[in-house]
């Protein structure tokens, strides 16, 4: 056959832009990234005793105890709402996001001996570690619902609103903002490799600057600023005041956090596409 007849499905440059970003490519590996989410799902609770079931025992377990140490002891104010729902609406949108994070940033590192015999868009592996952990968010988010039902129909002291609907869009920014700032950090630590241990104390450290165990009306107003340019503050906000009823929610927070984090993907999706061509030779 005529070389110049020939049609290729995928072509393989040697040098690309530092834009240069196939979203196309990615969408054509779609059945990998579907694998890869099976993968990580079935081997997290394989030969495990209580399966998925572990995906419950945590969020259950660390609500309790942040009920006794937070609410009993320290009496961190919770806006008037009941203590279980308050936390457990935190530690579930907490565990999304942290989980994502601290995954994403050693996409490379974990995955360095693939990386380096097969070719195909390598922003399929963070885009899988968000997606897979979606699986585990559903079924925890399950359990927040089952909660929020009960204190609402037979406690009568929560009252959900109309900002429920705009769930989907709460879980895409914090999808948005853990693989964004995963795929900066995952750069960085092909290189400076204690990088990762520091973003493991960051991650526990940041939970205490997102209103994870506390509200916003609890923090005394010449700090609230700290917590306001976090960019998750608008989001957990929202989240409590959707299903909770209660809270300092404001759309202008929920806003600019919409605008940070498109800026912070965009900035890691640029630093991962130049990495990704030579992280081979300092992984």
């Amino acid at each position: 056959m005529d070389s110049k007849s020939q049609k290729w499905t995928e072509e393989i440059q040697a040098e690309n832009s530092l834009m240069s970003i196939n979203l196309l490519e990615v969408w054509n590996y779609r059945d990998l990234l579907l694998m890869l989410v099976k993968r990580d799902f079935i081997t997290f609770y394989k030969q495990t005793i209580l399966g998925p079931i572990w995906f419950f025992v945590q969020p259950i377990f660390t609500t309790i105890i942040y009920v006794i140490l937070f609410g009993q002891v320290a009496k961190l104010s919770t806006d008037g709402l009941p203590q279980m729902p308050f936390y457990l609406a935190g530690i579930t949108i907490w565990n999304y996001f942290s989980d994502s994070l601290s995954k994403t940033s050693t996409v490379f590192k974990d995955n360095a001996s693939v990386f380096g015999k097969v070719y195909f868009p390598r922003l399929i592996m963070p885009l899988s570690i968000v997606v897979s952990n979606l699986m585990k968010f559903a079924i925890q988010f399950g359990l927040f619902i089952s909660v929020v039902l009960y204190f609402t129909f037979v406690q009568k002291n929560i009252h959900p609103n109309i900002w429920i609907l705009a769930t989907p869009y709460l879980i895409l920014l914090m999808a948005g903002f853990a693989m964004g700032l995963g795929m900066i950090f995952s750069s960085l630590t092909t290189k400076y490799k204690d990088l990762v241990f520091l973003l493991s104390f960051g991650i526990q450290l940041f939970m205490y600057a997102t209103p994870v165990i506390y509200s916003i009306s609890s923090i005394p107003l010449k700090y609230k600023w700290v917590v306001n340019v976090n960019p998750l503050t608008g989001i957990f906000e929202c989240f409590r005041y959707a299903y909770l009823g209660s809270g300092e929610f404001n759309p202008f927070s929920l806003l600019t956090s919409t605008f940070t984090i498109i800026v912070l993907l965009f900035l890691g999706v640029i630093v991962f596409n130049k990495v990704e061509k030579s992280f081979m030779d300092t992984v």
